[in-house]
């Protein structure tokens, strides 16, 4: 069955001055509910501190955990760190962990928050504060759970922080696709990264991503995937670029699924980025994501 990482804890209020809202995180739960389809939730615990500092600095990790983030440092995150977002960042960190060490026994598990892929070392940015991939894999790999894992971002924007983050490794491959000139602006170097331009739909998405895939799986096999499937390169997202439809993301989130489970790797998801007015229609994507990868696990384990 479909297990769900989750803590009452994940939805924050909005900062102050900030438009970030973190409505969708508890709306998801809602729309995985309407669909009707099983599944159980799992309690994520805080991420440590140690493992936190094993990957970012810990003067920014002080200045996280003591609500005393600078000022320069909360606008390019996009909001003030207030004692609620601060344990937020830390559950996150812990969902993502746990979703993965679910996944290495199940096949697939979900966190149903995380994805904060733009969060540097010594800073937050674009609404991220912790690196939860980066953060959850050091800790698999150094506690001997995972040889490999491929991170693999499907987000709309580039997943900068993670690939600054894990550059270097050859236990860790960071591939991102996204949209070029979307945000950021500064891009950093990914294992491997494909730039899309503007407008691309779902049929030239799903031949570039199902050309690439492959080729990973062969040369890099991975124990875990660490899936960054965030639903903005949909066509009406407010802060994508790309025009994928509804069934577009699903192929895509199959075909993630279906390649990885062939090549004998298991996958945890984390929500990534969507962005839109209606924040229960961003959620039911969300939603819609978790199924579509759960429901694929569950084809590829019957064969």
């Amino acid at each position: 069955m479909l297990t769900v990482v989750h803590h009452p804890d994940y939805v924050s209020p909005a900062p102050i001055g900030s438009r970030f809202r973190f409505d969708k995180y508890g709306l998801v739960m809602e729309a995985l509910a309407e669909r009707g389809a099983p599944f159980v939730t799992a309690l994520p615990e805080p991420m440590p501190r140690e493992w936190i500092e094993a990957v970012h600095d810990p003067v920014y990790v002080a200045e996280v955990l003591s609500h005393a983030v600078p000022r320069e440092k909360e606008r390019r995150i996009g909001f003030p760190i207030t004692a609620r977002i601060a344990r937020r960042s830390l559950l996150s960190a812990g969902g993502t962990y746990l979703a993965a060490r679910l996944a290495l026994a199940q096949g697939y598990a979900a966190n149903a928050a995380g994805g904060s892929h733009h969060a540097l070392a010594d800073t937050g940015a674009g609404y991220c504060v912790l690196n939860d991939l980066a953060i959850a894999a050091n800790r698999l790999i150094a506690e001997g759970h995972a040889r490999r894992i491929l991170i693999l971002d499907l987000d709309v924007h580039q997943g900068d922080g993670t690939a600054a983050l894990m550059a270097g490794r050859d236990d860790v491959f960071t591939l991102s696709l996204h949209a070029e000139r979307n945000f950021p602006a500064r891009k950093q170097r990914s294992t491997l990264d494909v730039p899309l331009p503007d407008g691309i739909g779902d049929a030239d998405y799903l031949t570039t991503l199902g050309d690439i895939l492959p080729r990973i799986f062969e040369g890099f096999v991975p124990d875990v995937i660490l899936y960054q499937a965030g639903v903005d390169p949909h066509a009406d997202d407010r802060l994508g670029r790309l025009a994928l439809s509804d069934a577009g993301l699903e192929m895509r989130d199959r075909m993630v699924m279906r390649l990885a489970r062939g090549h004998g790797a298991s996958v945890a998801s984390m929500l990534g980025g969507g962005y839109g007015d209606d924040q229960m229609v961003v959620a039911r994507r969300h939603a819609a994501t978790i199924i579509a990868l759960a429901d694929e696990n569950e084809r590829v384990g019957d064969q």
